[in-house]
């Protein structure tokens, strides 16, 4: 049969049909229809929501309503052919072992197997001066055996149980002692992460006979998946990039084409439509009849816009993670050619015209609703949350490497480095606490009107909550978790700070700080398992007022200070860029004592996180894969550097602000250029 390009994935088998809105064919073209392929117009078939949808038949159909002019130039939707399956794990251990199936071979039972060889025979050495020492020539990786006494005639010599001597020299057994215990705890920790490994790929979902993502969690005692049976677009990342350093792209490929297709679909809340660049929080397999009532079964993807979510919120960071992603697929896999599509290009342009849209907004930062993020539900993050600046940030640097500059993008390219400047301005200038500024706050006038005011926002000194006086160091600081007009929340938000350390959007001394003031806190933020998501949790009237009365955000629970496993590998990504790897393998090795014992949950609860969250699903797979990719990122710090940013010399050069023409404060940005590392 003749073959044709359609809006689909070439690998899928057999092929697919697709079910879209009235909106795709203004985004997306289809090429020139030969043989059995063709277009239909048919209004009566179309449900209220759209499905992607593949069935037993060798046809590919594109349905929907005609909106726009059909570009039949446009490349079509197609995916790698690669195999999938199960990739041998290497690396190195600490002690250069490659992590394979020879993982835990050392020397001892060489040495052991030659026995007879060494010099250990008593009747060889009973002759030597006093027979005080015992030789050993065989080396250092030698079981150690303990000799309490030997009887040379009516002597009785009792050997140092602690020593031996090895080419003349004297060696501490205790030190080999520690050395196999090492080895026991490597060999520990290579079945966990065989565990890990498994489970992370039983929690991978497959469409149309290809890997498209992983579950939210997958445990099979769980009667009530609820929504953690759907891929999430933020929860997959760290399972993408555990099986990209791993060397298996395939299945990230596929998951960012399939997401960018449901980016375009009509999404309806209440009759009304969000902005057609929106991608979705999730979306689900489903198995549902073909069309016809002949009983034959077809796969659908069914995506969630947050029109079924809690709170009806929509996703915010999912289409910031999606570029985030998309980058770090290139870097890695070097196949740079997906980003350079016509489809990937358009989607790109969509996320960022829906951020970057103009409106009433006097701040750089994007403005959110609560619940818009990884804090999915109410707890007061409303507004310009640290999180949502952060990963925009990100997006909008990677999305400056990846566009094609042409004259349809010159514009959209130059807005993005305009909003690059202006905010890291904002967010390092008005975002940063450390001691010294926590006590120029406490100083503040408020009632300024004037363009040169030091308190711009008008601050109030007694917003400033009791516990943070005694608690920041006098080394360190952090970025704040919001900023409005009259208003500052002064809790530690995990994510945003590390994520501000990752792409740079902290100066040098500024990321510095802040892992200093998460070695400092170490207690408060880690405890016994890493790493809270936000600090100090909401308590009494201030948790009832924010949160509603929340059952499952009670204090230092789930999102209200509960801690999170899964931002091990992005705590991880900051410690090596910022040369602190040693803050990262403490954390890792605190968490891989505990994880596999309880079953991979999805978050702890209590002010040190010793207990299991009351709710928490286990075999989370966010959890099981930030371990794996934190793991393998300091194994190979190599990849690590593929997934940050450093300092953009460009926007400390092309500081859009020119304030020092108004008479305003001048930017800081050249100052910063001091605390560049080099």
């Amino acid at each position: 049969m003749n073959t044709s390009s359609c809006i689909g994935i070439s690998t899928m088998k057999p092929c697919c049909r697709i079910l879209i809105g009235y909106r795709i064919s203004s985004i997306f073209g289809v090429s020139h229809i030969r043989s059995n392929h063709k277009i239909v117009n048919n209004s009566s078939k179309l449900h209220s929501k759209s499905k992607l949808s593949c069935y037993n038949d060798a046809k590919c159909k594109v349905i929907g309503h005609k909106k726009g002019v059909i570009d039949l130039n446009r490349r079509a939707f197609f995916a790698s052919g690669s195999n999938w399956g199960e990739s041998k794990i290497l690396g190195k251990n600490k002690l250069g072992v490659n992590k394979d199936s020879s993982r835990g071979i050392l020397v001892i039972p060489h040495v052991a197997s030659d026995f007879r060889n060494h010099s250990t025979s008593i009747d060889s050495h009973v002759s030597e001066k006093g027979f005080e020492s015992i030789y050993i020539q065989g080396g250092l990786n030698v079981k150690p055996f303990v000799i309490e006494k030997i009887e040379n005639g009516n002597e009785v010599v009792k050997e140092d149980e602690s020593r031996v001597q090895v080419n003349g020299s004297g060696v501490n057994l205790d030190i080999l002692k520690d050395l196999n215990e090492n080895v026991e705890t490597e060999s520990e920790a290579s079945n966990i992460e065989k565990e890990a490994w498994k489970l992370l790929r039983d929690a991978v979902v497959n469409y149309c006979g290809n890997p498209v993502g992983t579950v939210a969690a997958n445990n099979p005692a769980d009667k009530q998946p609820l929504n953690y049976d759907q891929v999430f677009i933020r929860d997959f990342v760290p399972s993408a990039l555990a099986f990209l350093l791993n060397g298996e792209g395939e299945i990230v490929k596929n998951f960012l084409l399939h997401t960018l297709q449901l980016q375009s679909w009509e999404k309806t809340v209440d009759c009304y439509s969000p902005g057609q660049g929106l991608m979705p929080a999730s979306f689900k397999v489903r198995t549902v009849p073909l069309d016809g009532g002949d009983g034959t079964l077809e796969e659908v993807l069914d995506p969630d816009f947050g029109e079924s979510a809690i709170g009806r919120v929509a996703p915010v960071d999912s289409g910031l993670w999606w570029i985030i992603l998309l980058r770090a697929y290139g870097k890695i896999t070097g196949d740079y050619a997906l980003q350079e599509r016509v489809d990937v290009q358009t989607g790109i342009r969509l996320i960022l015209n829906l951020c970057l849209t103009d409106g009433f907004d006097m701040f750089p930062s994007l403005l959110v609703t609560d619940g818009s993020c990884m804090i999915d539900r109410r707890m007061g993050i409303h507004g310009h949350p640290l999180e949502i600046q952060s990963l925009f940030y990100s997006a909008l640097r990677c999305s400056r490497e990846m566009l094609i500059v042409n004259d349809g993008t010159k514009n959209l390219v130059a807005a993005i480095n305009n909003r690059l400047s202006a905010l890291s301005f904002h967010v390092r200038e008005y975002y940063w606490v450390d001691m010294m500024k926590i006590n120029e706050i406490y100083r503040y006038k408020t009632e300024e009107y004037s363009v040169d005011a030091i308190n711009k926002f008008n601050i109030y000194p007694d917003q400033i909550p009791s516990w943070l006086v005694d608690w920041i160091p006098n080394e360190g600081g952090y970025l704040i978790g919001n900023l409005e007009p009259g208003h500052m929340d002064f809790r530690f938000f995990t994510l945003g700070n590390l994520w501000a350390i990752v792409s740079s959007l902290g100066t040098a001394r500024q990321n510095e700080g802040i892992l200093n003031l998460i070695e400092a806190k170490w207690d408060d933020l880690v405890a016994h398992m890493p790493l809270k998501i936000c600090y100090p949790a909401l308590e009494y009237e201030e948790w009832r007022i924010i949160t509603g009365g929340d059952p499952k955000n009670t204090p230092w629970s789930y999102h209200n200070g509960g801690s999170w496993p899964t931002l091990l590998w992005q705590f991880t990504l900051a410690c090596i860029k910022m040369g602190r790897p040693e803050l990262a393998e403490k954390a890792v090795a605190m968490a891989e004592k505990r994880l596999s014992v309880d079953q991979w949950p999805e978050y702890y609860d209590t002010q040190s996180g010793r207990f299991i969250g009351k709710q928490s699903r286990l075999h989370q797979t966010w959890t099981i894969a930030g371990y794996l990719t934190s793991k393998m990122l300091l194994e190979n710090p190599a990849k690590a550097s593929l997934l940050f940013w450093e300092e953009d010399y460009e926007l400390l050069e092309n500081c859009v602000c020119a304030l020092s023409k108004t008479g305003r404060k001048k930017c800081l940005r050249f100052a910063a250029r001091s605390q560049i590392r080099v």
